[in-house]
């Protein structure tokens, strides 16, 4: 089976580090090779007979197993602004930064079950519902990027978190982008995967509409329904193409739990007329901390190609494709995913290197 691996480009000045870090991974992680992709202009679904050609990682779980975790002891919450916030806080403050994971539109913190165990073996990790997703309640103000950043600061605040590594997914990259910007002392480093934010706005509107048909579908069903799509395969394929790649390749339980119980939450709405409505393009530049943009090649909700603009804009960024992917690489490719981030902490930021050519970032 053809190993599916990872595109890592950015300018000449960068080559060092690809080549340390094709000296500095196992073989296990399944990086596999590097090759320069060529990006179509939209991405249909996958036939669900493609799957047999994703490669062995493709859904495969790490260790350790999230299904062994006590999730209700690790679950806590707290008050932001006069509403409650419902996080998850797994692992031992240690030497090593802590990471938040922020996740996307009908999304909820279970968005990274599959990496979660993995990091809290030796750090402090925490997945936050954002304010009218998940558990949390909905904001006491109209929802808007700009307040998830001030949602999500005030949550590093209080939970001492700060600086932290943040990894934000889809609309969760929109707000950690925007926490680098405004709380530059909260972001250690951060990590956007299929991140929103830098498509035009009338470009933009397709794909995120296309997510919000998945949701809107998934809404009108009832927990029996979702359960038994969930534990369908083709079924499976047919509802989440969109957002997976291979849906049917990847566990019933998983799905429903990591994607599907994310669906129908008060706060989709407006968190979608958010994300359509606000640019921010022209402050990326003033992003200072190392940042790392990871993408699916096969995204079929916020295209590939926006990896690149987001490179343009903030200096210093470098840029991950995974193969044969869609919009959620954590789920998707869990190893493989894990064994980018691993990497990506203990890259050793070099002098000059979060400046343009010759000349420094904003």
């Amino acid at each position: 089976m053809v190993q599916r691996g990872v595109d890592v480009e950015g300018d000449p000045g960068h080559a060092r580090y690809r080549s340390a870090r094709m000296r500095q991974l196992p073989r296990s992680s399944r990086l596999g090779r590097l090759r320069t992709i060529n990006f179509p202009m939209a991405v249909p679904p996958a036939r669900p007979g493609a799957a047999r050609h994703a490669g062995d990682d493709y859904g495969q779980g790490d260790t350790p197993d999230w299904r062994s975790v006590d999730w209700g002891a690790h679950l806590h919450r707290v008050e932001i602004a006069g509403h409650e916030v419902n996080y998850a806080d797994l692992g031992e403050p240690s030497r090593h930064r802590p990471i938040l994971f922020i996740h996307g539109l009908a999304g909820q913190w279970q968005n990274w079950l599959e990496n979660i165990p993995h990091f809290a073996q030796d750090r402090r990790v925490v997945a936050v519902d954002l304010p009218g997703f998940g558990m949390s309640d909905m904001p006491g103000e109209k929802i808007s990027i700009e307040l998830y950043g001030r949602v999500v600061a005030e949550l590093c605040e209080r939970l001492d978190l700060a600086p932290a590594v943040v990894v934000g997914n889809s609309m969760g990259g929109f707000v950690a982008a925007e926490l680098a910007i405004t709380s530059p002392e909260t972001v250690e480093r951060l990590m956007l995967l299929a991140s929103a934010g830098v498509s035009q706005m009338d470009a933009a509107k397709r794909p995120v509409m296309a997510a919000a048909k998945v949701a809107g579908l998934l809404a009108t069903s009832n927990v029996a329904q979702m359960k038994l799509v969930a534990r369908r395969p083709r079924a499976r394929h047919w509802v989440l193409s969109l957002v997976a790649r291979y849906p049917g390749r990847l566990k019933g339980d998983l799905m429903f739990e990591g994607m599907m119980k994310g669906a129908n939450k008060p706060g989709f709405e407006d968190a979608l007329l958010a994300c359509l409505s606000y640019d921010f393009r022209d402050r990326l530049p003033q992003i200072g901390c190392p940042t790392l943009v990871a993408w699916g090649e096969k995204d079929a909700i916020i295209p590939a190609r926006d990896a690149d603009k987001f490179v343009e804009l903030i200096p210093g960024a470098r840029k991950v494709i995974f193969e044969d992917t869609g919009h959620v690489p954590m789920l998707e490719r869990p190893r493989t995913f894990n064994a980018c981030l691993d990497e990506f902490l203990e890259h050793a930021v070099q002098e000059g290197e979060l400046e343009r050519e010759g000349e420094a970032a904003a």
